[in-house]
Parts: structure tokens; sequence; C-alpha cells
């Protein structure tokens, strides 16, 4: 029977309450236990898939066409489990599917309330489809007392009591902070948000409390002794300097020794940590570097590229070098020219995006990348932009253009309005509803055999995570491939197309997909690994 393990925040937001989640879960199967982990999130939007990146980061993708929250991604990379549509929830969908059911009369004429009815709802949420696993570990978005998070703490508050007596531990993540002009670390934050928690029912079982430095065992004895918790259960969560050393340290800190004893479990096997040591060194001890440029049109706020980020790292591990990260607002290379800021990269990466703005500067980008030999990577909108260059540059096709941004009298890339999923037809209308319309999740492609992106995979069928609406029209084909721009990937149906690539270029590759959501630091995809392969030939160039 599954543990549940209940992970909260409190003080501020940002403090790593998925980072820590997805660490616990590494370290929890280094000792060789099943893990699952799930994400609760407090916001009324049904799933991520309509908000800004602005707002709430990337929008990761699932195998089975989940838009869901970032941190299922950290999960994924961590422990390798893919994740599914039923490992995140929010109380958009809690309050569709309570609403779906009071409409059909399920409540028998009965008031639908927050408790029971929604709570029953997380609880459900929470516990279904466990069987199979050792231990669950649940994330509740946000921090406690936020008004909207409540129904979460109550739900879990309730499981504490519902499971059988020692199936729950509480894990609370904190901030301590330093004050600079007393020279101290304060421990008021957590005590107060530990109140918080307390006065809605829930005594955390451990403290992890962010810091910057070690905490004077004075100040562990009061966080102890304010917060009634063990202070061995007091875990330092110290900046790192890398995302792949938390595990390592948050053991040394004793973090996944405290959760078993929590759960009352002893002579559990130590854990195995070598390929996490050995990850460590690899990217502490790099034998290079190679200078990256992402032109994008999110770039003020990095988590909008979390799994972009990780994936270039994954590449650098494969290479033994250190990626240095340009990031170029897209929207600069149409006012200026790309050269001072492009001249000396080795490698140029425009990620995926949505709408006109910074449009015509990534076709720069891809224009500068094509026409200096320097490897070029498009990804999803990327690859459109990269196949409008050429259309336009190469092709003569001088109106070519997206019907994203309105009407198109040589419409590239247009609007899909069906597709096959399985053995079924998926069919879209140009003003329908936008969340959970896209082509989304995984779909197999084929590859040309001894093409350049064949060689890259090894093989020639393949499947790929999707996130989009638009395609490039499978109609110029044959005008884009007559000036040297590849259609090497096709939909096995041939009817879509999947990847661009330039033969008598060093590396010029653009894919429909997102092939960074399927990146792990111990199994880097590999067309980020050729890509910072590329991109380490190219830094002996300049």
């Amino acid at each position: 029977m599954a543990r549940y393990i209940f992970i909260t925040g409190g003080v501020v937001s940002s403090l790593g309450k998925g980072l820590a989640s997805a660490a616990l879960g590494a370290l929890l199967q280094a000792r060789g236990y099943k893990v699952r982990l799930r994400k609760l999130d407090p916001y009324l939007n049904v799933d991520p898939g309509t908000m800004s990146p602005y707002q709430h980061g990337e929008c990761f993708v699932t195998d089975d066409g989940a838009e869901t929250d970032l941190d299922l991604g950290h999960y994924e990379r961590f422990t390798g489990r893919p994740a599914n549509q039923q490992d995140n929830i929010t109380t958009g969908r809690i309050y569709q599917d309570i609403i779906a059911k009071e409409r059909r009369g399920d409540y028998l004429g009965g008031t639908v309330q927050v408790i029971p009815h929604v709570t029953d709802q997380i609880k459900n949420f929470v516990l279904s489809g466990n069987e199979n696993y050792d231990f669950v570990l649940v994330e509740i978005g946000g921090t406690v007392g936020d008004i909207e998070g409540l129904p979460f703490f109550e739900a879990i508050r309730q499981l504490g009591n519902d499971l059988p007596r020692g199936d729950a531990v509480y894990v609370h993540l904190t901030l301590m902070p330093f004050i600079p002009s007393a020279g101290e670390m304060k421990t008021k934050p957590t005590q107060h948000s530990v109140k918080e928690l307390r006065s809605i029912g829930i005594q955390p079982d451990i403290l992890m409390v962010r810091c910057d430095r070690p905490i004077p065992e004075t100040e562990k004895r009061k966080l102890s002794l304010f917060c009634n918790v063990r202070e061995s259960a007091v875990i330092p969560a110290y900046d790192v300097q890398s995302i792949y050393d938390v595990p390592i340290a948050y053991h040394k800190e004793g973090l996944d020794d405290e959760v078993l004893a929590a759960f009352g479990l002893k002579g559990a096997p130590a854990p195995v940590l070598d390929r996490w040591e050995g990850i460590s060194k690899a990217v502490a001890n790099p034998e290079g570097d190679v200078k990256i440029a992402i032109v994008g049109k999110y770039t003020v706020l990095k988590d909008a590229y979390k799994s972009l980020i990780e994936a270039l790292v994954h590449g650098g591990i494969a290479n033994r070098v250190k990626v240095d990260l340009e990031w170029i607002e897209s929207e600069t290379f149409e006012k200026e020219d790309p050269s001072p800021y492009l001249e000396g990269v080795h490698g140029i990466l425009v990620p995926g995006g949505f709408g006109e703005r910074g449009a015509e500067g990534k076709i720069a980008a891809a224009h500068y990348a094509r026409t200096r030999e320097i490897p070029y990577f498009g990804i999803c909108f990327g690859m459109q932009m990269a196949v409008l260059e050429a259309a336009r540059n190469l092709a003569g096709i001088k109106n070519a253009n997206s019907t994203e941004f309105g009407p198109a009298s040589e419409p590239v890339v247009g609007l899909m309005t069906e597709w096959t999923k399985g053995n079924e037809k998926e069919t879209r209308m140009a003003d329908g509803d936008l969340g959970g319309t896209m082509r989304l999740g995984a779909y197999p492609a084929s590859l040309k055999p001894g093409s350049k992106i064949a060689e890259i995979y090894g093989q020639t069928n393949i499947s790929e995570r999707h996130r989009h609406r638009y395609e490039v029209n499978i109609g110029y084909r044959e005008q884009l491939e007559d000036c040297g721009l590849i259609f090497a990937g096709t939909s096995p149906d041939g009817v879509l197309p999947e990847t661009v690539e330039i033969e008598d270029h060093p590396w010029f590759v653009g894919v429909q997909y997102h092939p960074e959501l399927k990146s792990r630091p111990f199994d880097p995809h590999p067309l980020f690994a050729s890509f910072i392969k590329a991109a380490v030939a190219q830094s002996r160039l300049v």
C-alpha cells in the first residue's frame, strides 16, 4: 500500500517545492522504492495551456497530451517516470467536474459545497491509481495562507486522518533569510508560516529551510522548539551550483533518512547515488564551453524555457562542455542588425512561441544562421520561421507567411483543421476554443533514410511530444526541396511535415515537436547532444 508525502510551502513562492519534491523522489528511488509525484495547483484555470508564459512559466506537455505545470518536467527529469493526465490537477478542473456532476443531477438534489464535495474530489484525485507505488509525493502549489489553496490544505489535512495511522507525512518548505544589517539569520518567517499551517490543522513532520548559509545550532534548536518538530527534522536546503546537485545535498543533510523515520521504516537500503555523483561531476568539471544564442520572445522570464534550458545542459553533459546561454529578445532583430549580437556564438536556437510579435526577428536569426553557416536549431515555431526564411530567400516566395498572423496570399504555414490521433480523426475550427485544442502529446514520425536527422536518432521511426496549432504546408514541399530545404521527417501518412534540414550546412535542423520535453540528465535527447556537438565544432573554427 502506498504511503503519502505532502509537500507544502510558506513565506514566499518560488522557493523550489517542485525541485525539492523531484529530488526527494529521486532519493527514495535510489533506495529501491517505486515513486509517483503529483501536483495540485490552486488556480482556476483548467490547465496552464491558455496561460501566458509570463504568468506561469513553461507549459509542460505529457505523452498523453496533458498541458501541465512546469514542475512535472522536474519530476520526469529526476525520476525518469513519464508523467500523465492524472499527475496534475487544478481548481478549475475540479470545479469543472463538480459542476458537470451537479448539472447531471449526480448529487440527488443535495447542496454542493466546498466541504465535502470539493475536498472529496481532491482526495479522490490524490488516492487514485497508486496501487503499484511505495510512495506518492503530492506537491501543493502556492503558499500556505493563500485563499485559493485552502480547499487543498483541508483535503490533505483530512487525508492525514483517512489514511492508516503513519501513512502520511507532511513536509513544509520555508525561507530563512539573512538580514545583513543585523548580521543574523531570522527564524520568525518560518515560525509564522508553520503557525499558519497548524491553524488549519496540519502539523509538519519535517521542515526544509531554504537558506544561503549554514544555520547556527541555536537557530536550528529554536526552529525545532517553536515549530514543534524534531531538531533532526530541520533540514537546511542550501543554494547549490547545479540543480543536479540537489539530491546529493539533501541526502547529506538527512532528508531521506528523516522521511523514512517519520514513516517508522527501519532498515531501508542505503541510496545508490553513483549516477547523481557522476552527473554532478560532469556539470562541475567541463572540458570546455560553447555559447548558444536563444532568440525568443519570453526571454525576460527564464522559466518560460525551463525544459529547453535543462535539455541544453544535458547536451553539454553529453559532450562534457559547459553551455553558456545568450538570451536575445527576438524583437531586437526587427530593429537592429543581428550581426553584433550573434557574432561569436557557436549555435543559434529559436524556440517555440505564439503570435506575430517577434516573428520577423526569429526569421532574421534563421537567415543569419543559414548564411553564416552557424549551427541552427528551430523548435516548433522556430522551425516554421526557418521555413518562411527559406521560402522567401531561397525559393523566391516573397509573400510567404503564416496564417497565424492573419490572411496570407502564400500560406506556407497554416492552421491545422484535422489530423489523425491513433485511429481517430481530430478536427478543429479557426474560431473554436483555445484551451486543449492544439495537437498535443506524443505522435509518431517517419524519418527519411540517410537524412541528417535519421542519422542523429539512429532510426527512422520516432515518437515525440507536440504542442502546436499551425503546421508547415506540405503543398510547398517540392518548391522548398528544390532549393535545398529537405522535408526529412513527416507524419506516417506523409501529410504533416515534422522536420526540415539543409543538406549543405554544418547543422541546420528544424522540428515541429518539442524534443526538450523528453531529455533527461542521464539520457540526453539525441538532437540536443548533436546540436551541442556541432556547436563544439563551430567553437574550434571561431
